[in-house]
């Protein structure tokens, strides 16, 4: 028997700071930045496990799991200003009330088809909702909250990749196809007007640089603890088959709540903080697949994951075609939600839609918060039919 090169807890913790440092360090590069550092951290993960570099298991796994997953999601919802969406026009409202319901609906009726051929497929539907209304962090959230297995989560991951890096490019080629195709135009004549569009220059720096103090970090570390603590001793008094998902609900809650304090709003560094503590949980992710059992089910949920994505843009289509939603909506609508605000605000500044970029990124953000609420609700609400 080979045993593993790092076995202590400083060695290991070690390994996985560095792999999260990596993971974000190579996001310069094109190749990577395609893939992403969620799908990076993972596969270093199951490349070091199967090398023997690393133990499958460990005590200090269970404890990176017990509190990185909660704090991400209370610290990502953090900077939630529910006041912003005074600013969402109602077409452009519609269109992303359009994308979320479009998603909640298709991923629910392939999950009743798809839930019974694949190990724990209502969990991959809920998991699928929440990454598809927010973005790779509801993902991860719903899938600690339903407690899906480690392969599952990595298979969703990866299926999620192939599946779903096609479709940001289609995204980003959606401004130019409908400016140009004569086809297009003519079946939907609907379109802002230019000064709706472009403005007059004044719109945010995308991808700059973002300043936050240590005192940010401490308050951040310091408030989402607390939720997170509270939430914890809450959901214990929770039918004991929910209480991991009604953790996961009562944080997001408190979360949104405590970001409608100005004091808390202003509070700067969420998404990097955020996402550092959900690449640490990836990590492990990646040091727990059996290899065998994740190239077995990636095929079907990779299938899962083209039928709910494609459904859902041709149903969010019909239904902003029939509100006669102008097409830029249309597009950062369905961008924000499949993707993330900053993708959407990128389609926008992209398309020299100036004025646009805010939209996408509050887009984003509204749908953010619709995710883990969504993904649990569809999850059990196929559960529920299909009898798992």
């Amino acid at each position: 028997m080979q045993f593993p090169i790092f076995q202590s807890t400083d060695s290991i913790l070690t390994v996985i700071l560095l792999m999260v440092a990596f993971a974000l360090w190579v996001q310069k590069f094109k190749a990577f930045k395609y893939i992403g550092p969620a799908l990076t951290v993972i596969v270093l993960g199951m490349i070091l496990v199967n090398l023997h570099i690393v133990p499958g298991s460990q005590d200090v796994y269970g404890v990176i799991i017990t509190y990185c997953v909660p704090m991400s999601i209370s610290i990502y919802l953090l900077n939630v200003n529910l006041k912003e969406l005074a600013k969402l026009s109602g077409k452009a409202l519609a269109a992303l009330v359009s994308a979320v319901f479009s998603v909640c609906l298709v991923a629910a009726v392939f999950g009743v088809i798809f839930g019974g051929k694949m190990p724990e497929g209502w969990k991959i539907a809920g998991m699928f909702v929440g990454t598809y209304t927010g973005g790779s962090g509801n993902l991860t959230a719903i899938a600690v909250g339903l407690d899906a297995a480690n392969d599952t989560i990595a298979a969703a991951n990866a299926a999620d990749y192939v599946i779903g890096m096609p479709t940001l490019f289609l995204m980003f080629a959606a401004p130019a196809l409908f400016q140009n195709v004569k086809f297009l135009k003519k079946i939907w004549p609907f379109e802002l007007e230019e000064k709706e569009r472009v403005g007059e220059g004044d719109h945010p720096v995308l991808m700059g640089d973002e300043k936050w103090s240590i005192k940010d970090i401490a308050w951040l570390l310091a408030i989402s603890i607390l939720i997170v603590t509270i939430s914890t001793k809450l959901s214990a008094f929770l039918p004991s088959d929910f209480a991991s998902a009604g953790r996961v609900l009562l944080i997001s809650t408190f979360s949104i709540a405590a970001a409608q304090i100005p004091f808390v709003n202003r509070l700067r560094g969420n998404i990097n903080l955020g996402l550092f503590f959900g690449m640490m949980y990836l990590a492990i992710i990646g040091f727990s697949v059996d290899l065998a059992s994740f190239f077995g089910s990636t095929m079907i949920i990779t299938v899962f994951c083209f039928c709910v994505i494609i459904g859902s843009i041709l149903l969010h289509l019909l239904i902003s075609r029939f509100l006669k939603v102008p097409y830029e909506y249309v597009i950062l609508g369905i961008t924000g939600a499949i993707a993330d605000g900053t993708t959407a605000s990128l389609v926008a500044s992209s398309a020299k839609w100036n004025r646009l970029i805010s939209v996408g990124l509050l887009m984003g953000v509204v749908g953010g918060v619709c995710g883990n609420y969504a993904g649990i609700l569809v999850a059990y609400l196929i559960r529920a039919i299909i009898g798992a």
